[in-house]
């Protein structure tokens, strides 16, 4: 076979590369591990972290409190966070903080621990238990490492997490707000959830959502009281109006809330409108 200067560099990458692929095997069966610790390192900077994660893996037990030790660790749990595999990075990465608690790659395992959570973390409407262990590795990060170069990172992740438990308790909040308009004994944990949201999440995104939802249940509720507990349920209505206009004087929802104030008063005429001044 005759071989042109077109088709030449191709045959050698091919090589190059089977060539490559039988070092990677010879050293992967063997028992020498400085060759598997030398090839690990290089595949890890040449960016082929698929195959350094699998000798760092062999290797790691050996090296266990020998000086590089804490590079072979850090080496293997960043090898699993590149290659996206974040439930045994994140393990790995606390292992070694642990391990190595003042190491100048502390603050960044710690920081890539919590990420590697931050990444698991799912849609806000999924179980959010991923999303709670992040929380606390970011703040547990924010509070150690003040000074580190990943601050502004973790506080903006922890922000967007926090804000992802918020709209899925403000959602949960709605939805019983929704099935009340067709079962009124759903507005009951409806105004239980909207108080707790509002309770937890004083700075939420959605609290102007939340403080009107609650208003709108609470009158819907007490409107479709029984006559004798109309009176109580329609003044807590009452309150949570004031609390919104207070809170909120320009609100999106003051044409609506004012419609929800008139039913109101139409039901108890003899009480004072309660209108925020």
């Amino acid at each position: 076979m005759f071989l042109n200067r077109a088709t030449l560099p191709f045959y050698l990458c091919l090589v190059v590369c089977f060539s490559s692929c039988s070092e990677y095997q010879q050293v992967l069966k063997n028992q020498d591990v400085k060759a598997k610790y030398d090839m690990a390192e290089k595949l890890y900077e040449d960016g082929d972290y698929k195959r350094s994660n699998r000798l760092f893996e062999q290797i790691a037990p050996k090296y266990v409190g020998k000086p590089q030790g804490e590079r072979v660790m850090f080496f293997l749990a960043d090898s699993y966070f590149q290659r996206k595999d974040y439930n045994m990075a994140g393990y790995q990465f606390e292992r070694f903080v642990k391990s190595y608690p003042s190491s100048d790659k502390a603050a960044q395992a710690s920081f890539l621990g919590a990420k590697c959570y931050y990444k698991l973390s799912p849609n806000y409407s999924l179980d959010q238990t991923d999303t709670d262990k992040a929380l606390a590795k970011l703040q547990t990060f924010i509070n150690t490492y003040t000074d580190s170069e990943y601050f502004p990172e973790a506080n903006q992740m922890a922000k967007e997490l926090t804000t992802k438990k918020e709209r899925k308790a403000y959602e949960i909040a709605k939805q019983f707000n929704k099935l009340g308009k067709f079962d009124f004994t759903f507005l009951t944990p409806a105004i239980a959830a909207f108080e707790n949201f509002i309770t937890d999440y004083p700075g939420s995104v959605y609290m102007e959502k939340a403080l009107y939802y609650r208003f709108e249940s609470a009158t819907e509720y007490g409107i479709n009281s029984i006559e004798r507990m109309k009176p109580e349920r329609l003044n807590k209505a009452r309150t949570a109006y004031e609390q919104l206009k207070k809170q909120y004087p320009e609100t999106e929802y003051a044409e609506k809330a004012e419609k929800l104030l008139e039913k109101i008063n139409q039901e108890l005429p003899e009480q004072p409108t309660g209108r925020a001044k």
